[in-house]
């Protein structure tokens, strides 16, 4: 089944303003308004959730405003630059997190997560991440994971706080309780079921077709079957400029194992032709496969080195073709290099001069495709003398750290997730101890260094 994740971004404009000044922005807690003009008068077109806390929204006059706040910032609006923003944004979140993601303007995001979310761990923590980042970037944002774009897109605006996630097959019960506006129907339409009694989703589910499509087209309709998964509603995948990207299209539709495999290797070779001409090699690689129904079956991997070797895309490609569901058949396969860095060709070592060292990133790139890049890493010193802020897990394959593990004093290879208190007994005062009791057990000391007095590290927090 499809899962869709809608992402509303409520403040974007102000958020994308914010950004782009940097150190110059103003403070986040001095209320900002957009301005623009809407015929000859003057409205607001976007609010920040300081100027929304002091009752400002969108479409109020900006001379209203400034009536209400005194004080208040006002910053022209530039619909255009906005919109070029949350391109950007939308080709971020597809090199990071799924393979088909589009714009959803003028606030929004949607991203066909099928098969994307097992490498972040699951749909939650996939939504987490993705929030958490965003946020982190200081852009304010609120996700729905749903069976539809349409349900994702409603419940991302009036349920996500900041995250929702919606079972499989609930889209009825969900998609109830919201208001009309939450189908992305035209305010005149809204306007219009509301003077005939409509008020929720919910009302319009047992209501005869045709009367209502007299009454306000078929655009009503359709758009309640795209929520409820009763009409498709493709994704049209974002591509980006100067993408290497190789497709091949059939006259007849193919479904088996065997031939998808087949032609999986012909793209690898063509892909790896045109890597080589720009000197790069691929990270990510994204195959896509257009069904005869307007589904698009995904399959990502990751590699964690710069690769244009044919053999190796293919087998990494084809360990996911289990993955795929063909339906009535595939007529359009198309395999790109979300992300490529450059790869200088190198002279091979000769076994017969020297040894050539052992190259691990096949494993670690089988490994990685399999269980999600997270899962698999290698642990690194840190110059810390904090027992547990002294390691970090660093990519299986990065560069040494330049850093070395403490040695001043021998520490525990393990320590426990909480401190348990023990008892203990010394002789003298300053003296070591002679035992200790842990867990009800008594062990005697026969040798003791020490002690290490652990000091807290106060550029990390206040209370340290």
């Amino acid at each position: 089944m499809a899962r869709v994740i809608s992402v509303f971004l409520p403040t974007w404009p102000v958020d994308r303003l914010r950004r782009q000044a940097g150190d110059a922005a103003p403070s986040a807690e001095a209320p900002l308004v957009l301005a623009g003009r809407v015929g000859n008068r003057r409205l607001v077109t976007a609010t920040d959730a300081a100027a929304q806390q002091l009752g400002l929204h969108v479409g109020m006059p900006v001379s209203k405003a400034q009536a209400l706040v005194p004080g208040l910032r006002v910053a022209p609006a530039d619909p255009a630059e906005d919109a070029a923003s949350l391109e950007r944004l939308a080709l971020w979140v597809l090199q990071r997190f799924s393979p088909i993601v589009a714009v959803d303007p003028p606030d929004g995001i949607v991203i066909d997560s099928t098969g994307a979310d097992h490498l972040h761990g699951g749909e939650a923590a996939m939504l987490e991440a993705l929030i958490g980042r965003l946020a982190m970037s200081g852009v304010t944002a609120r996700a729905a994971v749903a069976d539809t774009w349409g349900a994702a897109h409603a419940l991302a605006r009036y349920r996500a706080d900041p995250v929702f996630w919606a079972e499989p097959g609930s889209a009825d019960t969900l998609l109830a309780p919201l208001p009309l506006a939450a189908l992305r129907l035209p305010p005149a339409t809204v306007a219009g079921l509301r003077s005939l009694g409509f008020v929720r989703i919910g009302d319009l589910l047992g209501q005869p077709r045709a009367p209502l499509t007299r009454r306000f087209g078929p655009e009503l309709c359709r758009r309640l079957d795209q929520a409820l998964g009763h009409a498709n509603e493709p994704i049209e995948p974002l591509r980006p400029e100067g993408l290497v990207e190789v497709r091949r299209s059939f006259a007849e539709p193919i479904s088996a194992a065997e031939t998808i495999a087949r032609y999986i290797g012909k793209l690898a070779v063509q892909l790896c032709a045109a890597l080589e001409e720009r000197g790069l090699g691929a990270r990510r690689l994204d195959l896509l496969c257009w069904r005869v129904d307007s589904h698009i079956q995904t399959v990502r991997v990751g590699l964690a080195q710069p690769q244009r070797d044919p053999k190796r895309l293919t087998r990494l490609l084809c360990d996911k073709i289990e993955t795929i569901a063909p339906g009535y058949g595939i007529e359009i396969l198309s395999l790109a290099a979300t992300i490529a860095e450059p790869l200088a060709a190198r002279q091979a070592a000769s076994r017969l001069i020297e040894e050539p060292a052992a190259d691990l990133s096949g494993l670690v790139d089988v490994l990685a495709n399999r269980v999600g890049a997270r899962a698999v890493y290698r642990m690194a010193p840190v110059a810390s003398d904090v027992p547990e802020r002294a390691v970090a897990r660093i990519a299986a394959l990065a560069e040494p750290v330049g850093a070395g593990w403490p040695d001043h004093w021998p520490r525990p290879s393990r320590l426990l997730p909480r401190p348990e208190p023990i008892e203990t007994m010394a002789l003298l005062p300053d003296h070591p101890p002679v035992w200790i009791a842990w867990r009800g057990i008594r062990r005697r000391v026969r040798r003791a260094d020490g002690p290490e007095r652990v000091f807290g590290e106060w550029w990390k927090r206040d209370a340290e």
